[in-house]
């Protein structure tokens, strides 16, 4: 299952792009996460959808005290593009 997500709130410098990757590492999600010049997040997530629901449960959540979640626009697929690892683009 793979996922792709703009999530709106307070996610820009407050660490969630570290904080998500984290998580991403330790529920096996791969794909990538990067900031955009809006000041969402975007991401694209890829596991079993057991490990793609908590990774998005867990980013609505906030990850931190500080990170604050509006909103999250998600569109879900089972199309795989294969990532290996979760990584952070700048």
């Amino acid at each position: 299952m793979r996922t792709h997500a703009i999530i709106s709130g307070r996610v820009q410098g407050v660490g969630f792009r570290y904080t998500a990757k984290q998580k991403a590492d330790e529920l096996g999600v791969t794909g990538w996460i990067r900031n955009n010049e809006d000041g969402t997040v975007e991401l694209d997530a890829e596991g079993n959808m057991d490990q793609v629901d908590q990774f998005i449960q867990a980013l609505k959540n906030g990850l931190t005290p500080v990170i604050r979640v509006e909103q999250i626009d998600q569109t879900s697929t089972h199309k795989n593009y294969g990532y290996r690892n979760f990584s952070i683009k700048n």
